[in-house]
Parts: structure tokens; C-alpha cells; sequence
């Protein structure tokens, strides 16, 4: 049961300085590398000739991969459920293009390393926007539970271990599963919060950037 975290940027650093130092607290703690990994997500609006003259605001659907499951598809509504499809998704989004539009301008991704640490999963992230470093993303994975509550605190204690004072609280989705088994979905649906949260927070300069 992962738990996906925004970590801000380290005083004085860059995006990239930050996730050095995070990634050289996991190596310190034994952590080792185990390959990459990329969570991508596309924002769709509907499309204007589909909604009638009521003064009606677009709905916004982001459909989102995340290499942890290559062969899915993520489709998300805002404050909605979330579709899990195959690839082949993609190919009906462009056919679908009168109905829903890409706002290819919001396209953003997190893409970097895995780590295995005994039978915890971590991925340090960092989250671009076209050409641009816009955060950092962190997700923790207990591998051995389904059961999101019933980890929770061990995962707060490992995250502690590296994260120091910016650990995160229960994630909103922990809440609403109880005791449910927890699914690829509730990973993607952490992502998409984390993204949007970084898409609204203004743009400021990062210091550490000459």
C-alpha cells in the first residue's frame, strides 16, 4: 500500500540537488537502486460543440500510465471514479477528440529511480512540466500489505527514517478504503492530487538556480 508524497525543495537547492540528497539518505540507510520508473498524466477538458448553451463548465478528465503497470491506462474524472483500461485507451482518446481536447500544455510527469530498502518500495521523483522542474515526488510502498491502515504506521516510521519533519500525514484515499485491499487505482489517484497541487502552487523562482 503506497503513500505518494510531495517533498518541497531543500533551502538554497535545486529540484535536482534535493532529490540528490534524499536519494543519498536511502543509499546511506542500505537502500539499493532498482531501476526507473515514470508516472505520466494528460489533462482532457470537454470538448465546447458537446455542451449545450446552460452555461454548463467542462468537465476535466486526466488519463494517466504509470510504468509499475505497463499494460493499464488510467482514466480519472475529477471527483470522479477512475476507469482502469489497456493501452490501446490512448488510440480512443484521439478518436474521441470531439468530445474530450487535450490541453497538451499541462501534460506532467514524474520519472526516477526505484529503490528497494528490505520490504519496502520507494521512488524518488521529479516532476516536470514541459522543460521544467516543478517538484519532487515521493512514494513509499510496504510490498508484504494490501491493507492500507493496517501499515500505516510502519510506513510513517520508515519514512521518517529519510524524510525527516516532511513525512505526510494519512493519505485522503487511506481514509476512505478502511480496510479494503488497495488497488494500482488508489496509487494513480494519489498522483493526480500531487500533480495538480504542484500545477496551482505559483511559480516562484527556485533559489539555487544560477
Amino acid at each position: 500500500a503506497p503513500s505518494v508524497t510531495q517533498v518541497p525543495v531543500a533551502e538554497g537547492k535545486s529540484v535536482q540537488q534535493t532529490v540528490e540528497m534524499l536519494t543519498r539518505k536511502l543509499e546511506l540507510l542500505g537502500a539499493e537502486k532498482q531501476g526507473t520508473f515514470c508516472v505520466d498524466c494528460e489533462t482532457y477538458h470537454t470538448a465546447a460543440s458537446t455542451m449545450s448553451n446552460q452555461g454548463q463548465t467542462g468537465k476535466l478528465m486526466y488519463v494517466m500510465h504509470n510504468s509499475e503497470y505497463p499494460l493499464s491506462c488510467f482514466a480519472l474524472f475529477e471527483n470522479g471514479p477512475c476507469l482502469i483500461a489497456d493501452t490501446y485507451f490512448d488510440t480512443l482518446m484521439v478518436k474521441l477528440k470531439g468530445f474530450f481536447q487535450n490541453a497538451k500544455a499541462n501534460k506532467i510527469e514524474s520519472r526516477g529511480t526505484r529503490y528497494q530498502y528490505c520490504d519496502f518500495l520507494v521512488k524518488v521523483g521529479t516532476v516536470t512540466m514541459g522543460p521544467s522542474a516543478r517538484g519532487i515526488s515521493v512514494e513509499v510502498e510496504y510490498c508484504p500489505c494490501v491493507i492500507a491502515n493496517d501499515c500505516w504506521n510502519l510506513l510513517m516510521e520508515f519514512m521518517q527514517s529519510f524524510m525527516g519533519n516532511h513525512t505526510p500525514g494519512v493519505p485522503s484515499v487511506f481514509g476512505t478504503k478502511h480496510d479494503s485491499i488497495y488497488s494500482p487505482a488508489d496509487t494513480v489517484v494519489q498522483y493526480m492530487e500531487l500533480f495538480n497541487k504542484i500545477r496551482k502552487q505559483q511559480q516562484v523562482p527556485v533559489a539555487g538556480i544560477r
